[in-house]
């Protein structure tokens, strides 16, 4: 695969138009990188001019900050914000919403100021553009999809028509949970709670998740978000046998699937 790094760009006098931040899942999570994979072949196949920082890449220091530690988050921040600035980065895009939230609404104080998109907007924009053009075989005609809210997309920075505009450009039924949009359900990752063990209650916030996802009869669950991924992915692996057959899938990998680009495996 065609993934430049900033490093080696610079080296031959090129300056990209887009910063594609990757993020740990992205770069470490088995199911992720998946995700990585199938933008970046969008990315490519569209011509976008976009780089990576590839091992100059660091935690944006998000899970810390939301576990309490703010020390080890500017600690973190100021290191990005130094590579990021000395590279001029002005546009960065990522598949993350953590990601997104925090380089957007906290590196500013910090000395950061950058133009950041979510994919799914970067996904819209390209679709809206002509850019992207659905070259399948008809693979997603007759299927029902219903769509996740991130917390951290959704209700934190209020995009809800992206997502759904670029599920729209499949031959699909989109269906909406009972709880969606500004009332979505959190998948129970957000707020660092990925990183630490449930506490005591009924019933897991994922499992919930996953009988509304039952209830709209979907067969395929949209998520915009690799820590939502890693949650609906267990959800609906759980003892509701009604969900066992649904699949979920980032809206990178549905598009590329639908560009003839990738084989997910639906």
């Amino acid at each position: 695969m065609n993934i430049p790094t900033m490093a080696a760009m610079m080296a031959e006098g090129k300056k990209p138009e887009i910063l594609f931040w990757v993020g740990c899942a992205g770069s470490f999570d088995d199911r992720a990188k998946k995700i990585t994979r199938a933008f970046v072949k969008i990315l490519n196949e569209v011509g976008v001019d976009f780089a990576v920082l590839g091992t100059e890449e660091s935690c944006t220091g998000d899970p810390a900050k939301r576990a309490g530690n703010e020390f080890a988050f500017q600690m973190a921040a100021y290191q990005n914000i130094e590579i990021m600035n000395a590279y001029e980065v002005k546009k960065i895009v990522t598949t993350c919403p953590h990601c997104f939230n925090i380089l957007a609404n906290e590196y500013p104080e910090l000395g950061g100021n950058y133009e950041v998109i979510h994919h799914s907007t970067f996904l819209q924009q390209l679709i809206n553009e002509g850019k992207v053009k659905m070259k399948g075989g008809g693979e997603f005609k007759g299927r029902r999809i219903t769509y996740h809210d991130s917390c951290y997309l959704g209700r934190a920075n209020g995009v809800y028509e992206a997502p759904r505009k670029v599920l729209e450009a499949l031959d699909t039924e989109l269906v909406e949970m009972k709880s969606c949009r500004t009332k979505g359900l959190c998948c129970g990752a957000g707020g660092a709670q990925m990183f630490k063990e449930d506490e005591p209650g009924e019933k897991r916030i994922n499992a919930k998740r996953a009988e509304e996802v039952a209830e709209t009869k979907a067969d395929i669950v949209a998520v915009a978000c690799p820590f939502c991924m890693t949650m609906m992915k267990d959800g609906v692996s759980s003892d509701d046998p009604n969900t066992h057959t649904v699949k979920v899938f980032d809206l990178a990998e549905l598009i590329a699937q639908g560009q003839g680009l990738e084989d997910i495996g639906m």
